[in-house]
């Protein structure tokens, strides 16, 4: 067992063996000479015995609840990387070939909207959660992540049945139909984040606001216009 020792000349904290306790001896750093304590002076700081209620065999039944640190592993940080990697190239991959076609099919843009949801939403939950708070994990927190995962597809949805409500299919909209389009949105993904992610309402904005912004740059790379209207 070593012993915690403190040179009195120049305040170096060391530990020795517990061989030389009781001895002298000269301080490694400043050579001023040192007596080892004893054992019985070494201070032993014990746990505090367990109070409350016991069950049968003696144990504590109300033990208290440490929180577990969780951090992503490689793994999932390599599936994440990998497939904004993938989503990227496929990306640029359709907005050159479109330059041939001409245009890139409707049914592209609503299909790379659904299969972006989960990744993302899933994304967005672990650097947006509480850090402070129990995360949701397995099962739970897949259940959780359904709920986004749907509504911020349907919402360019709704964004698109606005924009042929109101006859603007072929040419861009006003900005101020943009900007109250993209408010409401924004709202109406917020509110569901923070219901199924149990996020408080900033950190809910900013997760749906991560897809949103995904999806338009994604356009951009492919040659599209930057809003989301029927027919680019």
């Amino acid at each position: 067992m070593a012993i915690d020792v403190t040179c009195p000349g120049c305040k170096t904290r060391f530990q020795v063996s517990d061989k030389f306790a009781g001895k002298k001896g000269p301080c490694p750093k400043c050579k001023t000479t040192i007596e080892i304590p004893s054992a019985k002076d070494q201070v032993i700081i014990h746990a505090p015995e367990p109070t409350g209620p016991v069950d049968s065999k003696g144990k504590a039944v109300l033990e208290p609840i440490f929180r577990e640190e969780v951090s992503l592993a490689p793994p999932v940080i390599f599936g994440i990387v990998a497939s904004v990697l993938v989503v990227l190239a496929m990306a640029l991959v359709l907005g050159l070939t479109a330059e041939k076609r001409g245009k890139i099919e409707p049914v592209l843009t609503i299909l790379g909207a659904i299969v972006l949801a989960p990744p993302l939403v899933f994304a967005g939950y672990t650097f947006l959660r509480d850090q402070e708070a129990a995360p949701h994990r397995g099962m739970e927190l897949v259940v959780r992540l359904i709920a986004p995962s749907l509504v911020y597809p349907l919402l360019w949805g709704l964004y698109w049945a606005v924009f042929a409500y109101f006859g603007v299919t072929d040419k861009p909209p006003e900005l101020m139909f943009l900007l109250i389009a993209a408010a409401a949105m924004v709202v109406l993904g917020a509110l569901t984040a923070q219901a199924s992610l149990e996020l408080d309402f900033g950190p809910a904005a900013m997760h749906y606001a991560l897809y949103l912004a995904a999806t338009v740059i994604l356009r951009v790379i492919m040659g599209m216009n930057a809003y989301w209207n029927v027919v680019s």
